[in-house]
């Protein structure tokens, strides 16, 4: 859930700079570099550089998310936070595997018996 928040509230911009009708670089995070050909500032006078200005473009798509979230924590109550904290609490502990019980008399061997004692004194449980 988390996931999808932040995925739909992600913003991404895409730069783009075309020399001509060629894709020369593109750029997902900063500023895309101009053409080698570019010419610099200094050479602004001259009526080549004017007429190469025109053939390079950059384009920027930007791909907004979601802006507006609801406040949830707002429309919950304390009570029911309690219960939620409550919740997740004893459902987490459903899944807690037990530690095995130790059965101290489990291996035990009774002693051989040489004669029945309550036959030998006559002694019956009833």
């Amino acid at each position: 859930m988390a996931l999808l928040v932040l995925l739909s509230t992600f913003s991404l911009t895409i730069e783009k700079h075309f020399c001509g009708d060629s894709l020369v670089d593109v750029s997902y995070f900063g500023n895309t570099q101009g053409c080698a050909e570019e010419p610099g500032e200094d050479d602004c006078d001259t009526p080549e550089v004017i007429e190469k200005k025109n053939c390079c473009k950059d384009e920027i798509e930007q791909i907004k998310g979601q802006e507006d979230l609801q406040a949830v924590t707002k429309k919950i109550t304390i009570e029911k936070q309690q219960f939620i904290v409550a919740f997740i609490h004893t459902y987490n502990n459903l899944f807690i595997d037990l530690k095995k019980q130790i059965v101290l008399h489990k291996n035990y061997c009774p002693p051989n018996l040489v004669s029945d004692i309550q036959v030998l004194h006559e002694v019956f449980i009833i």
